[in-house]
């Protein structure tokens, strides 16, 4: 038997990060949308007691360091589950881009299962097995819109955004979300309005929330990828709405509502890089939990 999972990136709306953590990790308060440029996650039984994962993008790891398999292993530790699992990653998100690639891929990993194991996880109990692995993970579970705060790992669902496109814009550069966290330790903090970011949201007010994108993190991040203020120059030149650089980067995404002006980005940003993307919003998933 197989299961199949979608599994949808993300990008950070508002990203605040409110100081360090006695557990090593910092306290952030952010806003998250899911949008329609994704992973396939396929976990399928294997007749051995082990977890192999297969990928289709080079330099991503199919050892113990794979977000996706340190779900299936914590799956197994938490319920007993003595059966083994082949997870298959069809790698579309790119990596190390600030997009929750790899979070993304966990989470779908431990919708799958608990369908493939027939475990009847809770809505919690899944965070609970995020909390383990990475900080974006537990988001991902449902994806939507939502509050991310502590770590990461307490989630308030939102609204969602009115409807428009997103125009992902990848450099053709990696950064390590750790050195550029370590980075910031060292440099005056910006801090976006999350809570105006939330109240632009309820009124489903476009342009206000456009007006509102800010990401702590932003300005670090450029210091060491010089593409990125170019790729906003160029993107506000075209007439984006609104334009962030998402989670450590370096993608820089716009938001805009006229198909007109997304085909502008589009034909405009691929002379600049050779990742682009126009998506889509994501609606939350459904849980099997929540039908019962």
């Amino acid at each position: 038997m197989k299961i199949l999972e979608k599994a949808p990136a993300k990008i950070n709306l508002s990203l605040d990060v409110l100081g360090n953590r006695n557990d090593g990790y910092h306290e952030v308060k952010m806003v998250m949308t899911s949008i329609d440029l994704a992973d396939r996650v396929e976990c399928g039984d294997l007749h051995e007691n082990r977890i192999t994962v297969r990928t289709s993008a080079p330099y991503v790891p199919e050892d113990e360091r794979n977000f996706a398999y340190q779900a299936a292993k914590y799956i197994k530790e938490c319920y007993d589950i003595h059966r083994g699992v082949e997870i298959m990653i069809k790698k579309n998100i790119p990596v190390a881009a600030g997009l929750a690639g790899g979070s993304t891929d966990a989470a779908a990993t431990i919708r799958a299962l608990d369908k493939l194991w027939h475990i009847g996880m809770s809505y919690k109990e899944m965070q609970q097995i995020s909390a383990k692995i990475g900080s974006d993970v537990a988001f991902c579970i449902k994806g939507g819109t939502a509050l991310a705060t502590g770590r990461g790992e307490r989630i308030m669902p939102l609204m969602s955004l009115p409807p428009c496109w997103v125009v992902l814009v990848k450099p053709n550069v990696s950064v390590s979300t750790a050195q550029i966290y370590k980075d910031l330790d060292s440099q005056p903090i910006i801090h976006p309005d999350v809570d105006a970011m939330i109240r632009a949201i309820e009124k489903e007010d476009f342009q206000t929330i456009c007006g509102l994108l800010g990401n702590s993190l932003e300005p670090v991040t450029m210091r060491r990828v010089a593409d990125i203020a170019k790729i906003k120059d160029h993107m506000k030149a075209i007439g984006a709405e609104g334009i962030l650089m998402s989670g450590s980067g370096p993608t820089v995404f716009a938001l805009t509502q006229h198909e007109s002006r997304m085909l502008r980005l589009m034909n405009g940003m691929r002379g600049y890089c050779s990742q682009v993307f126009a998506v889509r919003l994501c609606k939350p998933f459904t849980l099997l939990s929540e039908y019962e």
